[in-house]
């Protein structure tokens, strides 16, 4: 009688490493997002909430330059923040002015925060509308940062993560400031800025690449987060 050899126990066993078509069982059920109080919304944004809602600066003079640069920036940010019912702001509450066109008009708009208190600060834009000083945008914010690229203003304002940060872009759409773009980022600060690259020596540089960094409104202690 012919020998006849024992089958591998794999083999009689089944194979163990089968990668076909198997069952994984019941498949979790997909349920849509159940809306809590669905008859209920906000109602609209009031005028004075609006951050770009524009309105004359009282008091201060006709500007036929359209030049934010020709108008005395501590008496704009003063009579703003009289208009609106407080008390002057303290001069050393007063970061240094900074301009930039914001408005896409040719010429420099005047870009001013004010500090409430050691973390809550005030960011206003004026600009010159048919000779006018004119706020464009006013909002209050906790500003780790104020950064100005291509026509945006972002601002910068802290999350529960210390690793990051809430950014607001702004930019102007032809007749008032609107919001552009939320997003988060990295948190960093002037004095730990997040590390960058140098090109590669292969690599052809971007057509982008002549540009201006971005700039920054100068930091106060409330920045400081």
């Amino acid at each position: 009688m012919p020998f006849v050899a024992p089958l591998p126990l794999a083999l009689t066993a089944g194979c163990a490493n089968f990668t076909g078509l198997h069952d994984d069982g019941r498949a979790r059920n997909v349920k849509a997002p159940y809306a809590l109080w669905a008859d209920r919304s906000p109602s609209p944004r009031v005028r004075e909430a609006d951050p770009g809602d524009q309105r004359a600066v009282p008091g201060i003079a006709r500007v036929p330059s359209g030049d934010m640069k020709d108008t005395d920036p501590a008496a704009v940010v003063r009579a703003d923040h009289l208009a609106d019912g407080g008390r002057p702001p303290a001069a050393n509450a007063v970061r240094s002015p900074a301009y930039h066109d914001l408005t896409d008009d040719g010429r420099p708009d005047l870009i001013s925060a004010v500090d409430l208190d050691g973390r809550t600060s005030e960011l206003r834009v004026y600009s010159v509308r048919n000779e006018v000083v004119t706020r464009v945008l006013a909002l209050r914010a906790v500003l780790a940062g104020v950064e100005l690229a291509a026509g945006h203003l972002s601002v910068r304002e802290p999350t529960k993560d210390p690793r990051y940060v809430s950014v607001t872009d702004y930019v102007w759409d032809g007749s008032r400031m609107g919001l552009w773009d939320l997003t988060l980022d990295d948190y960093r600060t002037p004095q730990n800025p997040l590390p960058t690259m140098a090109p590669s020596p292969s690599t052809p540089p971007s057509p982008t690449s002549g540009k201006p960094p971005p700039a920054s409104l100068p930091p106060s202690p409330g920045d400081r987060l």
